[in-house]
């Protein structure tokens, strides 16, 4: 299984990760897509919403993280439509271990149901999907230094200014030290007021004068 992990963690280059808190979720990316040792794109959204209570986040293979998103939106539109009632984060997490199959990318997704809780789940490239119960990083190339800070930081009961906190602190250890991950980051919190845009920071290289 470690030969697996290190495999896969090798060929998705990023850094995604999910926070749980006492009053929502916390989910945050880098910015960088690389294609093994090459710099793809320097602004590279890996977190977005793709409806208004679902979010999802993915590293892998770029066309994947693109295709599942927009699978998973259509079936729950579709769901909404028939039933007259929105689908549930489980729900969605269910959908996306029925699609995601193709072990070409691995999924955290996250969001908030009618009745105003919050959920965090993690998919690996299989499709096995895990409610999250307190963090995550899914299996991208920042997956080890990510993990390695919340660790030892990351307390039961946070609220939610201090998962933003926690979430830069880690995905600057991981841009500081892991080369397919960086140029920037995104952080998202998910309450039952919905999705909030917390963070946006591109970091620019610095270079000084001799």
């Amino acid at each position: 299984m470690e030969n697996d992990l290190n495999k896969s963690a090798i060929k998705t280059g990023t850094t995604i990760l999910g926070i749980v808190c006492k009053d929502g979720v916390v989910m945050a990316g880098d910015n960088r897509a690389t294609i093994q040792n090459y710099v793809m794109a320097k602004n590279e959204k890996k977190v977005f919403p793709i409806n208004d209570n679902i979010m999802m986040a993915g590293c892998g293979v770029a066309a994947v993280i693109q295709k599942v998103p927009k699978l998973i939106a259509a079936e729950l539109k579709l769901k909404e439509l028939r039933s007259k009632t929105k689908g549930t984060v489980k729900q969605a997490a269910s959908l996306l271990s029925n699609i995601q199959a193709s072990g070409q990318a691995a999924f955290l997704l996250g969001g908030f149901n009618e009745d105003g809780s919050t959920e965090l789940y993690t998919s690996d490239p299989a499709g096995h999907i895990m409610k999250v119960e307190d963090y995550d990083a899914s299996l991208g190339s920042g997956m080890t230094f990510v993990l390695g800070l919340l660790e030892r930081q990351y307390k039961k009961g946070l609220s939610i200014e201090e998962g933003v906190e926690l979430a830069k602190e880690a995905i600057k250890s991981s841009t500081g030290r892991d080369s397919a991950s960086g140029n920037g980051m995104d952080v998202y919190t998910i309450t039952k007021d919905g999705f909030k845009k917390v963070v946006e920071d591109i970091i620019e290289p610095e270079y000084k004068a001799r």
